[in-house]
């Protein structure tokens, strides 16, 4: 068996109904739209959610919550990709620019390093935003936690 000559089983398809055909196939005359409304025309489309007149389900729903336009999101980096970092690349300091140069985040992110993982390698670190695990990992280790 090949994808070529795949068939569906016996009798699970049938042969689509052939509309407006005549009055003896039953779908002649209107072709199955009706009598004389907006749907039985050419060209008819229905606006996305239109419940023909009925209070649509996304204005019956009520509202929540508000988006806080003062939001800063941050680009989370775990110290243990800053380990792989260090170790593949050879680096002692880790900059905004190291970070973009190696696909880390993009030059306006706003970066904020994590606290998962170990770090071994005593390099300074320079970013955005520490949480505190990540900033005592990174002492611990021997380097420095520069906050821009």
């Amino acid at each position: 068996m090949n994808l070529n000559n795949i068939r569906p089983a016996a009798g699970s398809t049938h042969s689509t109904k052939r509309i407006g055909r005549g009055q003896g196939s039953g779908k002649g005359g209107t072709a199955g739209k009706g009598h004389n409304g907006q749907q039985a025309r050419a060209g008819y489309s229905q606006k996305i959610g239109f419940e023909g007149g009925q209070m649509p389900l996304q204005r019956r729903l009520p509202k929540f919550g508000f988006t806080n336009i003062n939001r800063k999101e941050y680009r989370g980096i775990n110290i243990d990709t800053l380990q792989i970092l260090a170790d593949t690349k050879n680096i002692t300091e880790i900059t905004q620019e190291v970070l973009v140069a190696n696909g880390l985040a993009k030059k306006s992110e706003i970066v904020k390093i994590m606290g998962r993982g170990e770090l071994k390698a005593g390099i300074s670190v320079s970013a955005h935003k520490f949480t505190k695990s990540a900033e005592e990992a990174i002492a611990k280790a021997g380097g420095k936690a520069i906050t821009l």
